[in-house]
């Protein structure tokens, strides 16, 4: 009577699974999905912010350096006074 049972089970839970289209390699693609999904967000989470920042400081570093290349003009462009 237990066979009789586990074999109707069997037969029910692999006939479902055939019309679902799930079977063993489904699964496997849809772990591997999830697995890239995953290090994409993850690589997304990590880049954006060191991007932001990055790009900030080189504003910064390009507005210092242009402020200091017109102070240095307007020094040699200044006449010199003899006293």
């Amino acid at each position: 009577m237990d066979d009789l049972l586990q074999q109707t089970l069997d037969t029910a839970a692999a006939s479902a699974a055939a019309e679902a289209g799930l079977g063993p390699a489904t699964s496997a693609n849809g772990m591997v999905f999830l697995l890239i999904a995953c290090l994409g967000l993850a690589m997304a989470l990590v880049y954006v912010p060191i991007r932001v920042f990055l790009t900030i400081t080189e504003r910064s570093r390009r507005l210092r350096l242009l402020q200091q290349i017109r102070r240095t003009r307007e020094a040699l462009t200044a006449p010199l006074i003899n006293e």
